[in-house]
């Protein structure tokens, strides 16, 4: 990672302390996520171990060295937490301070000056970010500018041809059919009217009457005759059986 640091870390941070910070973000830091900026502590003593800031992409990471050195503290605030940062230069060096939205504030002083100010630099880019994220509409352009309009050729057009129509002579076959035709049809084809269906029955053996009360049965199942109905048909056969 030190490699890949290079162009960002010329502001004479200190080689061991980068070495042992970029050590362990090497299983802290997400599998997108860059890292943007590292500034280390440099008191006027000899600092052994310096607190340093690192920022990302995605959030801000404050360092602190623990146990002579022997592990390391990690204090982390994703970008969307942060409500501002800051820096107060003096002449031993710089302050730098963030508070967050939950009004905690944190500082890291003795920075050096060029570090604060890249320091500050990016962290102002990534909250003017947030705030104002940009779209990017150049896709769209370019599919608009390079889109190309569709002629179809005489040849590609499709040919309608005219169908004759014919005289409708009979008012049944345009007339809709509603549910409730369907089910007057059903019960007056169902229900004996006059006294030939009567002669009908009488002359029926038994299977069959059985049969036909077992059709009325269906059709009160199927919601095609009323109870009442069904009934009343019900009584005619069984006179017969």
């Amino acid at each position: 990672m030190i490699d890949n640091l290079k162009k960002i870390l010329n502001e004479d941070q200190d080689p061991k302390a980068i070495e042992k910070i970029t050590a362990k973000l090497e299983n802290l830091l997400m599998s997108n996520e860059e890292v943007g900026y590292i500034a280390v502590q440099k008191k006027p003593a000899v600092t052994i171990l310096p607190d340093s800031i690192v920022v990302t992409d995605k959030r801000i990471i404050l360092c602190k060295p623990k146990n002579l050195g022997l592990s390391m503290e990690f204090i982390d605030f994703n970008w969307d937490e942060v409500s501002g940062t800051f820096v107060k230069e003096g002449i031993l060096g710089s302050d730098f301070t963030f508070s967050t939205k939950t009004e905690l504030t944190h500082t890291v002083d003795y920075l050096p000056k060029n570090q604060a100010r890249k320091l500050y630099t990016f962290a102002k880019e990534q909250l003017d970010f947030l705030k104002n994220p940009v779209v990017n509409t150049s896709t769209t352009v370019e599919e608009v500018t390079n889109t190309t309009p569709i002629v179809e050729t005489a040849s590609e057009i499709p040919v309608i041809e005219e169908v004759e129509t014919e005289e409708v002579t009979s008012f049944a076959e345009i007339i809709p059919v509603t549910p409730q035709v369907i089910e007057q049809t059903v019960i007056e084809n169902a229900q004996p009217a006059t006294s030939t269906s009567e002669k009908t029955l009488a002359t029926m053996s038994t299977d069959e009457l059985m049969a036909k009360l077992q059709n009325y049965k269906k059709l009160l199942d199927n919601g095609l005759i009323l109870q009442g109905e069904y009934d009343r048909l019900k009584a005619e056969i069984l006179q017969y059986l």
